[in-house]
């Protein structure tokens, strides 16, 4: 690494100041890995702690994408999404002014395996519905949507035409929301996420498994995936 900073700045600063540097100039692009703990301890010769602090700070400014056991990330400050709020991803995204389309992967019956008879609290094998999309920002990939849904609660589900209207949109027209649950992960994606996320290998996913309630039932179970680099997730609370 190059440690030229001056020798009166803070170690963490010069720390900060060489990730900055080598992503303004475009050596680390969004999504790439950036250096370890370890890494940045070996080479400027600083203590743990020191490399804790400017990963985290740059995390906090949104630099960074850290995921805990995979490592740091270069983040693609576009996209950004509110943890508790639902609402549809084309709506989000149009708001930011950009582009929204959806490509339709699948769209079918399908049977309730083990997982999502117990996500339904339904008999295993029950049919469900279950549609695949892409959704596109200015066409770059930002989130694939696998969402199953209850056919009793939206009988014409698959006669939708999801290109012109989200499944979010459908739902709350046909099934309105009653209550949500969702849970957050970070995960490494399947060959399949991948690349239909058009995400590179070593690239982690944020993963938003949401299920809502309609008339006391569940009424669809989805797992939303987001590039670790192209999205984030925030929220602010008041106890």
């Amino acid at each position: 690494m190059d440690k030229s900073s001056s020798p009166m700045q803070p170690l963490y600063l010069q720390v900060k100041r060489y990730i900055l540097d080598n992503i303004g100039s475009g050596k680390w692009a969004a999504s790439a890995r950036v250096p370890s703990e370890n890494d940045i301890v070996k080479s400027f010769g600083v203590s743990r702690m020191t490399a804790n602090r400017a990963l985290r700070e740059l995390r906090d400014e949104g630099v960074l994408i850290r995921i805990a056991g995979v490592g740091s990330f270069v983040a693609d400050r576009h996209g950004h999404a509110q943890p508790l709020e639902i609402r549809s991803i084309a709506d989000e995204i149009r708001e930011r002014g950009h582009a929204h389309r959806a490509e339709i992967v699948s769209l079918e019956r399908v049977r309730a395996v083990a997982e999502l008879s117990e996500d339904f609290g339904i008999a295993p094998r029950s049919e469900l519905f279950c549609s695949v999309i892409v959704h596109f920002e200015n066409d770059r990939p930002v989130q694939l949507e696998d969402r199953y849904v209850l056919p009793k609660l939206a009988p014409d589900y698959l006669k939708s035409d999801f290109s012109k209207t989200t499944p979010y949109d459908y739902l709350t027209k046909v099934a309105p929301l009653q209550e949500a649950e969702h849970v957050l992960r970070a995960v490494m994606p399947a060959e399949r996420t991948r690349k239909l996320l058009a995400m590179k290998r070593d690239e982690p996913c944020l993963l938003m498994i949401r299920r809502t309630w309609t008339a006391g039932q569940i009424a669809s179970v989805a797992r939303l995936y987001y590039p670790g680099s192209r999205y984030e997730m925030s929220g602010r609370f008041r106890p």
